[in-house]
């Protein structure tokens, strides 16, 4: 059995790994497995570990992250292999295979090829429900979709977070959400966003004055800012692409490009680019001169 693993969701490639490696010790114990980094391991090291025989064991997995970074691996994948024995089993931990490449269609052809991709929003509610589920709780769809724009799309500090309100109370509600987790700074700028857009003075003041009383710093918050213009201008300029596909050409999470499909959609390019403009020169007199970084923040946000 040979399995490639490849995609740019870390979470789910790292949760994929452990559930293989761990259901082999236990049957084989961990006499039968061998790991290898492509980016340290010798060729010659990789090869053996997967010519040779199990030894003190009646079957060895050999586990190899990154073979690609290995030029030679690269070059005698296929007939290597295709001559691995029957007491073997492989499995290729490639979080960045190039596409284009005949490795990749080699892997994807010929192995058990599995690819885990950063999900959408959709994705995320399904999956932080179903993780709520198995672990023996219970979470409405409104309140995961509020736990997700509350802590964005690591599924990481997700799969934490959702473990800590367990433990507190298996029946999650929105105010054991508010009271045990923290507002990710980045996911409020896309509420100071749509509020600032809405033209909704009150909100933004409101979400401003919270970031600052979580000790977010102004320039941190303008740095936020030309963060989420950025994706805007990549949103803005893809044109009728689909969100997954945006997400995958600009390496973006593709939960983060449908949350600024809808500011996008009703923003004008040339608008756009004032903003940016606006907020360089902000950043560059905060920088350069004396004037107060709330208020300049604050106007900015109020201005747009």
């Amino acid at each position: 059995m040979i399995i490639t693993l490849a995609g740019n969701n870390s979470f789910l490639l790292q949760q994929e790994l452990h559930l293989l490696t761990s259901e082999f010790v236990k049957e084989y114990t961990d006499m039968g497995l061998e790991r290898f980094d492509g980016e340290e391991a010798e060729f010659d090291r990789m090869r053996e570990a997967l010519e040779s025989l199990p030894f003190l064991a009646s079957k060895k997995l050999v586990v190899l992250r990154a073979p690609s970074a290995n030029k030679e691996f690269v070059e005698k994948a296929e007939k290597l292999l295709a001559e691995v024995p029957e007491t073997t089993d492989v499995i290729i931990y490639e979080p960045k295979l190039d596409k284009r490449s005949v490795y990749y269609k080699f892997l994807k052809k010929k192995t058990g090829y599995k690819e885990f991709s950063e999900l959408d929003e959709y994705g995320l509610s399904r999956w932080l429900g179903e993780r709520a589920k198995t672990k023996g709780g219970s979470l409405n769809s409104g309140d995961t979709k509020y736990l997700i724009e509350r802590l964005g799309a690591n599924q990481q500090l997700l799969s934490n977070e959702l473990d800590k309100l367990l433990a507190y109370n298996p029946a999650i509600t929105r105010e054991s959400i508010n009271m045990l987790t923290e507002p990710n700074p980045q996911s409020t700028v896309f509420q100071l966003m749509d509020a600032a857009f809405a033209g909704n003075k009150k909100q933004v003041l409101k979400l401003y004055q919270e970031q600052r009383a979580s000790k977010v710093e102004p320039q941190q918050i303008i740095a936020l800012l030309a963060w989420q213009l950025h994706i805007l201008a990549v949103v803005k300029t893809a044109g009728e692409r689909s969100d997954r596909d945006i997400a995958a050409e600009a390496k973006i999470n593709p939960y983060v490009v449908g949350k600024s499909r809808a500011i996008a959609r009703n923003l004008s390019l040339a608008r756009l680019k004032e903003l940016v403009s606006q907020l360089t020169e902000l950043d560059l007199q905060l920088k350069t001169t004396a004037i107060d970084a709330d208020d300049g923040v604050q106007a900015y946000l109020l201005s747009v």
